[in-house]
């Protein structure tokens, strides 16, 4: 709002707005539209063991079968199962379940809806019928009541509130991109080719190919493979990977003042450390300490202790592109088709280390670009509602004229 706000009074007054964030975590709301109890971040711990717990009631092996999401300890299934054991009264007083960005959306418009990309990630959307999946609900026994209409990118939802617009001084449509901020990345990928995977690269790795149609075997579910619902009919078949999270928090421990930057050229200079962890390891999902589960990981893998930062960091990214050369080898298994390059969007794709060491462990060209992808996606969706584009393809056109992208071989 602060910076809708700015935005008028610097003279830019937006036709259209559109918000993304991150998937799976939630808000509850009593019958007034007021949050019910704190939202709980999906790194926390509730959830560690429900699957165990789940498996009588309701095993993977369907729960894969009917929505195609790769198991996650995180998944909003499971938070809402644990919310559900630990706090039952909260989803007693429960009328509406809002994930983050259909919350902010109902800050700005007074409407609720669920945005359907987000939404497929909670492992309670039927990966066929791209809509709420009654028989896991009610196995689960959740409150069907709460889950709301599902609407897909393009939609628009709604104006300004009186509220929001007296304050920020204009009116405009709030218009649903890919909300789940994966699936406006890959909406920015310069080309549809389906020869070649995506990885969205941030936080977190997210590498696979778009689909119209998932991939629901016991094969696929035995690679932890996922199918996340995509704008323009799309699925996204792919493996997330943890991605620049084990650098963030190494930076945030020990170097604070250093620039990723720096820290990718430091890790450069000590390439010829050997040690290498599973980054897709549950140990690196939210350590006390980054620094301490590395060294505790390469010790136990048999590796030389690492002398300082510059090892750790070393470590990292040649543990992610191994992590990304075995992600890639699963895709093709499940697809059962070579892949022939990796394109690169996403924050990530400006570490040129870590890009010459995947193009390396790949053995395939690379190219990366742009790195504002999540925004630059949502834009094309917006652009999309307002007939300023006409199809998905002319939108990745659009964004291969209007950026430079760094090839590697």
């Amino acid at each position: 709002i602060e910076g809708l706000k700015a935005a008028h009074d610097a003279g830019y007054t937006p036709t259209t707005v559109g918000i993304d964030t991150w998937a799976v975590d939630f808000l509850l709301l009593d019958a007034d539209g007021t949050p019910i109890g704190d939202p709980v971040a999906y790194r926390d711990g509730r959830t560690a063991a429900m699957r165990e717990e789940l498996e009588p009631i309701l095993p993977f092996t369907k729960l894969y079968a009917r929505t195609g999401i790769q198991y996650q300890s995180f998944n909003t299934v499971y938070q809402l199962c644990a919310l559900k054991k630990e706090h039952p009264e909260q989803l007693a007083a429960a009328e509406h379940f809002l994930m983050v960005p259909d919350y902010l959306n109902y800050r700005l418009t007074g409407v609720m809806a669920n945005e359907y990309t987000n939404a497929s990630t909670t492992a309670l959307v039927g990966a066929i019928s791209k809509d709420w999946d009654d028989e896991i609900i009610n196995r689960l026994g959740l409150p069907r009541k709460i889950f709301g209409r599902i609407s897909t990118p393009g939609t628009k939802l709604g104006n300004l509130s009186s509220a929001v617009k007296d304050y920020v001084g204009f009116d405009c449509a709030v218009v649903l991109p890919a909300a789940y901020d994966t699936g406006s990345a890959f909406l920015a990928v310069p080309a549809g080719d389906d020869k070649a995977v995506y990885l969205s690269s941030g936080t977190w790795s997210l590498l696979g190919m778009e689909l119209p149609a998932p991939i629901l075997t016991p094969e696929s579910r035995a690679r932890n493979l996922t199918n996340e619902g995509g704008a323009q009919g799309t699925i996204r078949y792919l493996k997330n990977i943890m991605g620049l999270w084990m650098l963030q928090e190494l930076r945030r421990e020990l170097c604070p003042q250093t620039s990723f930057a720096e820290l990718a050229a430091l890790a450069e200079r000590h390439d010829g450390y050997p040690g290498r962890v599973d980054c897709n390891a549950v140990r690196f999902l939210a350590p006390v300490s980054m620094a301490a589960e590395l060294r505790s990981a390469l010790a136990e893998g048999g590796y030389p202790a690492p002398a300082d930062v510059g090892d750790l960091t070393a470590c990292v990214c040649h543990s992610l592109a191994d992590c990304y050369r075995a992600a890639v080898d699963e895709l093709e298994a499940g697809k059962g088709r070579r892949i022939a390059c990796l394109r690169v969007v996403g924050g990530g794709c400006r570490n040129d280390y870590l890009n010459r060491l995947t193009a390396r462990a790949l053995a395939r060209p690379l190219t990366a670009g742009p790195a504002e992808a999540t925004a630059i996606g949502n834009l094309l969706s917006q652009l999309l509602h307002a007939g300023e584009i006409h199809t998905l393809a002319e939108g990745r056109a659009l964004v291969r004229a209007s950026f430079t992208l760094k090839a590697y071989a």
